[in-house]
């Protein structure tokens, strides 16, 4: 798995859900801010959507897929003058305050909409520097794996049941935020951005990344990075300092917390195996660290990640 996905994986807390709906006549959804990041695909007919403070509505058409991460809120309408309904998206059977329709009538609009929850005592920084919205048409992922997951998406949640949240639609949900992220930051790169845009495209960085995201309980130095991505190793930290945003062994300790939260959340393994998997041989400055990096102990930290998945 690549940069972006083992990131998404990571962050990712319980299964994201998602749910066909079908919209007839006048709509217009208010949904507000969570803990989450929300996601709409167009699989028929058009919608608007106007992201939080920007007052330009931006249409959207057959096969465009957005991302809202991190979000105070936003609409998505049959058109930007429809009157609004608040939503909260926190349940995939949560019924939408819209028009039903009547017997024979085609609906208007089909739409994807789901949520993917986030790990946010520390937000990892690929995510937390991702734009309010993100939109990317269906004409600039022609050819591209993005654009398969979206038809495979519309085939299997219109094959399923409309509350069946198993088979492949969590892979594929996953897919497709792991798809959307990779297309937006190419692109991104593509129009000269820097940061976290430029460091996947940056051979020398990327292979840092990779090598840390692979093996966090190697006690990697700045040296070992540099030699193993083929540069010096004054080049290299300068290069990863400058497009990540931190020093190469400070993005480690930020991985080995990441990892260990997914650990703590995901399964039972003891504190002792989660310390010697990213890199600690002690519990107890494992634990410093952790608390330090999350806020809270690991102890405390898996109990309360287990009360919220409740």
């Amino acid at each position: 798995m690549d940069v972006v996905g083992q990131v998404v994986t990571a962050v990712r807390t319980g299964l994201p859900f998602a749910r066909r709906r079908e919209l007839y006549g006048t709509w217009g959804l208010r949904f507000h801010g969570d803990h989450g990041a929300g996601f709409h695909v167009v699989l028929e007919g058009s919608a608007w959507i106007v992201p939080p403070t920007v007052s330009t509505p931006v249409k959207l058409g057959v096969g465009d897929v957005v991302f809202v991460g991190h979000t105070d809120g936003y609409t998505v309408a049959g058109h930007p003058d429809t009157p609004l309904q608040d939503v909260r998206m926190v349940d995939p059977r949560e019924q939408l305050p819209v028009p039903t329709p009547r017997p024979g009538e085609r609906p208007d609009t089909v739409l994807l909409g789901g949520r993917f929850a986030l790990e946010l005592a520390r937000p990892h920084p690929l995510l937390a520097q991702l734009p309010r919205v993100i939109h990317i048409p269906a004409r600039a992922t022609v050819g591209e794996p993005l654009r398969f997951v979206v038809d495979l998406l519309g085939a299997e949640v219109q094959r399923d049941e409309p509350d069946n949240l198993g088979g492949a639609l969590p892979a594929l949900l996953d897919l497709l935020i792991i798809y959307t992220l990779r297309s937006w930051y190419a692109r991104e790169a593509e129009h000269g951005a820097q940061g976290w845009a430029r460091a996947l495209q940056d051979p020398a960085v990327r292979t840092a990344l990779e090598n840390i995201q692979q093996s966090p309980a190697t006690p990697w130095t700045v040296a070992q990075l540099a030699a193993t991505a083929g540069v010096s190793r004054t080049a290299f930290a300068r290069r990863f300092h400058t497009l990540i945003g931190e020093p190469p062994l400070t993005y480690l300790t930020r991985w080995r917390m990441t990892v260990a939260a997914q650990l703590l959340r995901e399964t039972n393994l003891p504190v002792e195996s989660i310390a010697a998997r990213v890199g600690y041989g002690s519990p107890f400055a494992f634990g410093k660290a952790f608390k330090r990096s999350m806020g809270n102990a690991p102890g405390a930290y898996r109990r309360a990640s287990q009360h919220d998945s409740r």
